[in-house]
């Protein structure tokens, strides 16, 4: 798995789907993935930059056509790294990042221009206490104007959001006063423009005493927007709303092609932000109940035993966390439950052993 701090490697060459892809410890995923193959074909453009279902520019175009093989294994595929580690001991947190554009795959087979903060979508985690003072220099390295909004922050937008022309910089400083889950985002016009090409991710303030559990993992959704190789998400097609696949962590079914292991008796902690721009997040684990469930701010649910939650509903820029202790092995999904949204890449497996 690649530091969170890097940009993910992924290989820019569309493989067969080998026949393991598709797990066969339950019968609904493989109807799932069937039914997804066969007609949950992802929209593609023709020359002119129309929607096209003409098989053979949907195979010049070399785009994903469906769960199966979005999910495919495939070598030399590195997923984004989940996996969160505790806030730093300390109460201010300094960094720096570069803002870039860069040629990157984005789905199986697919490269286009991302629009990254740090040289990865989504980009850095921030994680501390309430508090916590943050200064973050952000350094413009590309060939347009960037900017950032960090919503854990509560700054005057003119000074600390304005857009940083190529070659300049801006330190942007603020005290997190409120615990949560908060998302950053490029605010730079078109906004959902800039979200859609990568520049956005989130920033945790832990609620006060939270419990020890074995693994905690950072899940953003994610709508994926196809376009030019050279330009990124077409401008239309985001303003639009038209978008083409759905990720966690902005790559179609990485989980699936790499899912998260743990072992039987594990509590894990999800943190979950919908980055957006548009679609809404139903986040649901199949064959499992979460015994805690916190939205914006406040707890659904905190360590039941004698009822549960089933999916957490977050619109874009809303974030929150689950909790579920894993019983038995086995293959766990976790999805969007508004399953075309899953179907379209939305979705991902833990792997549960003894």
């Amino acid at each position: 798995m690649l530091d969170t701090n890097q940009m993910t490697a992924h290989n820019s060459t569309k493989p067969p789907i080998p026949s393991s892809a598709v797990s066969t410890s339950h019968c609904f995923w493989l109807t799932f993935f069937a039914s997804a193959t066969s007609a949950g074909s992802a929209v593609t453009l023709d020359d002119a930059g129309d929607d096209t279902d003409d098989p053979a520019e949907l195979a010049d175009t070399d785009v994903p056509l469906g769960a199966a093989e979005l999910g495919a294994s495939r070598e030399g595929f590195k997923a984004h790294d989940a996996s969160l580690a505790p806030a730093a001991n300390t109460t201010t947190h300094e960094e720096t990042w570069s803002m870039t554009e860069e040629i990157v795959e984005v789905a199986p087979g697919v490269k286009q221009m991302q629009w990254l903060f740090n040289g990865q979508a989504p980009g850095p985690t921030l994680r501390g206490k309430v508090g916590d003072k943050f200064e973050i220099t952000i350094k413009n390295e590309g060939s347009m104007a960037h900017s950032i909004d960090f919503h854990a922050g509560e700054v005057n937008p003119d000074k600390t959001m304005k857009s940083i022309q190529p070659g300049e910089e801006l330190t942007y400083k603020f005290t997190a006063n409120r615990s949560g889950i908060w998302m950053y985002h490029c605010s730079t016009m078109p906004m959902s423009l800039h979200i859609a090409n990568g520049m956005a991710g989130n920033v945790i303030i832990d609620p006060p005493n939270l419990k020890p559990v074995d693994a905690e993992y950072n899940f953003m959704a994610t709508d994926v927007f196809l376009g030019e190789e050279n330009t990124g998400a077409d401008a239309q097609r985001v303003a639009d709303g038209r978008f083409d696949l759905m990720a966690f962590n902005y790559y179609p079914g990485q989980y699936d092609a790499e899912p998260i292991k743990a072992k039987v008796g594990d509590t894990v902690r999800l943190w979950l932000t919908n980055l957006g721009p548009d679609q809404p997040l139903s986040f649901h684990v199949v064959g499992e109940q979460f015994d805690t469930a916190y939205k914006e701010g406040a707890y659904l649910i905190k360590n039941e035993d004698s009822t549960g939650s089933q999916a957490l509903d977050l619109l874009p820029a809303q974030g929150g966390f689950v909790e579920m202790t894993f019983n038995e092995p086995g293959t766990y999904s976790f999805v969007n439950h508004i399953m075309t949204n899953a179907e379209k890449g939305q979705h991902g497996k833990f792997i549960v052993t003894e």
